[in-house]
């Protein structure tokens, strides 16, 4: 069992769970899109998932992640072009992408005896 790779794995959790609990259960994008400070909080944890997404690959470059590039890449889009990012582009990341990711993350997981 990786150490440092399940902890980046539970850093993507953690970052997923409080994207969760700022968007609420009934999530709505005109909620998100009106409300600036759940916005810098979602971008902030799609940040760090990005982080953890890169120094996962750096342990393991095959681990069972669909995506990993995209995922880097949006977190470097957030970081350093924030001018670029659009609400409804990280909504989509939000609805569809993230319950995907946690499935996977949960999974390796629970393979690897760290869950």
């Amino acid at each position: 069992m990786n150490i440092k790779r399940n902890k980046y794995l539970a850093d993507i959790l953690e970052s997923i769970a409080c994207i969760d609990e700022f968007t609420g259960s009934i999530k709505l994008y005109h909620n998100y899109e009106t409300n600036k400070m759940m916005q810098a909080a979602v971008e902030r944890h799609i940040e760090i998932i990005g982080e953890a997404t890169k120094h996962l690959i750096e342990i393991e470059q095959d681990i069972a992640i669909s995506n990993t590039r995209k995922i880097i890449n949006t977190r470097n889009k957030i970081a350093h072009g924030y001018d670029e990012i659009e609400n409804a582009e990280v909504w989509t990341i939000v609805i569809k992408h993230l319950p995907i990711l946690k499935s996977e993350v949960e999974s390796i997981l629970r393979n690897s005896g760290g869950y």
